[in-house]
C-alpha cells in the first residue's frame, strides 16, 4: 500500500532481508548520538481538527498526550551519514535489492523518463531502474554534491538497520509531533500559522502549478541541505518539506508506517501535508525519491 503523495513497491512479501547483528559502534557512529537534542516531553495536545486538513488520514481529534523525556536529531539523516554507515556495515538498502526505486518524473533526464514506467494513480512517478540512495535520479546521477542532502530511497526497513547501528532508533509519531511543533501549541506550521511570514520562505515544498510548474522560489527543485531555512523552537530543521520522515509507528497494523512533515513535491492544491499535523503512510519496504528519516533515543541514553 501507499499514500496519495508517495507510491509504494508493495513488495513485503516476497523479499527477506536478514540483518546481521551491529557491529560495535565506531566514533562515528557515537557522533550521531552526541548531536542528539534532549527535549523534556510532557503534556501537549497532538492533531489537530483544521478544516483544511484530512480527516481520513487520522489527524484528529485534537487531544492531550503525555511523553517521557527523549532525544532527537536535529536534522534528517545525511548522504554522508547513511554512507558512513553503508561503508562500516555493508548495508545494501532495499532499493539496490528490489533493482529500483521511484523517482518523480520532473527531476528525471528525458530519455530515463521514457523508459520507466509511470504509476496509475500517481503517474508522475517513475520506477526507475538503478535508482537508490546512491543514485537518486538512476544511472548517471550522484550524491557527490549533496553530501549534506537528506538520504533519499531508504525504506523503513533501511532506516531501522541504520538506528541499529547507531545505537537509536526512529521517533515515535508523538514524539516526532511534539519536536517538530517547537513549542508552540496548536499550530499549523513549526513557525506558526503562516506559510510565509513576511513573504519570508520557511521550508522547501512545491511552487507554483503541481505537477507541471516549480518556480523553485524557495531555492530548491528536489531536496535542499538538512539545515536549510530556520530551525524551530527547539532547533529541529526542516521537519515540514523537503522530505518526508519514517515513525516507528503502524499506520495501518501490518500494513503501512507512518510518516510525517511531507516534502519538496507538497502543494496546497494536491497534498497539503506540509503542517505539523499531517500524516501519510507507505510500506515498510518502499522507498522514493522524498522519503528519508531523523533519529532519536531515550533520554539519558549513551553520548
Amino acid at each position: 500500500m501507499s499514500s496519495c503523495c508517495t507510491p509504494g513497491h508493495g513488495h513485503a512479501s516476497t523479499l527477506t532481508i536478514s540483518l546481521a547483528p551491529p557491529a560495535p559502534r565506531p566514533q562515528s557512529a557515537v557522533r550521531v548520538a552526541r548531536q542528539l537534542i534532549d527535549l523534556p516531553g510532557g503534556l501537549f495536545l497532538m492533531g489537530t481538527d483544521d478544516p483544511d486538513g484530512f480527516p481520513a488520514d487520522g489527524e484528529g481529534p485534537v487531544r492531550e498526550v503525555e511523553l517521557a523525556p527523549f532525544r532527537i536529531a536535529p536534522t534528517t539523516v545525511t548522504n554522508a551519514q547513511f554512507a558512513t554507515f553503508a561503508k562500516a556495515t555493508g548495508y545494501v538498502s532495499e532499493a539496490e535489492r528490489f533493482g529500483f526505486s521511484f523517482v518523480f518524473e520532473g527531476l528525471l533526464p528525458d530519455d530515463i523518463a521514457a523508459v520507466s514506467p509511470t504509476v496509475d494513480a500517481v503517474p508522475w512517478w517513475h520506477a526507475v531502474s538503478g535508482a537508490t540512495w546512491r543514485h537518486p535520479e538512476g544511472a548517471g546521477s550522484s550524491i557527490t554534491t549533496r553530501q549534506n542532502h537528506p538520504v533519499v530511497h531508504v525504506s523503513w526497513n533501511d532506516a531501522q538497520a541504520y538506528c541499529a547501528w547507531s545505537g537509536t532508533r526512529l521517533p515515535t509519531e508523538a514524539e516526532w509531533e511534539y519536536a517538530a511543533r517547537g513549542g508552540l501549541e496548536q499550530r499549523r506550521y513549526p513557525w506558526g500559522d503562516e506559510l510565509a511570514p513576511a513573504g519570508r520562505y520557511m521550508c522547501n515544498i512545491w511552487r507554483g502549478d503541481f505537477p507541471t510548474l516549480n518556480t523553485a522560489d524557495d531555492g530548491y527543485e528536489g531536496t535542499a541541505p538538512v539545515k536549510s531555512f530556520r530551525p524551530n523552537g527547539y532547533g529541529l530543521y526542516n521537519v515540514v518539506g523537503n522530505v518526508w520522515e519514517w515513525c516507528a509507528d503502524w499506520f495501518t497494523p501490518e500494513s503501512s508506517r507512518v510518516m510525517r512533515g511531507g516534502s519538496y513535491l507538497c502543494h496546497d492544491s494536491y497534498c497539503n501535508r506540509y503542517r505539523v499535523a499531517a500524516r501519510s503512510r507507505n510500506t515498510p519496504d518502499s522507498s522514493t525519491g522524498n522519503i528519508g528519516f531523523r533519529v532519536a533515543a531515550a533520554a539519558g541514553s549513551p553520548r
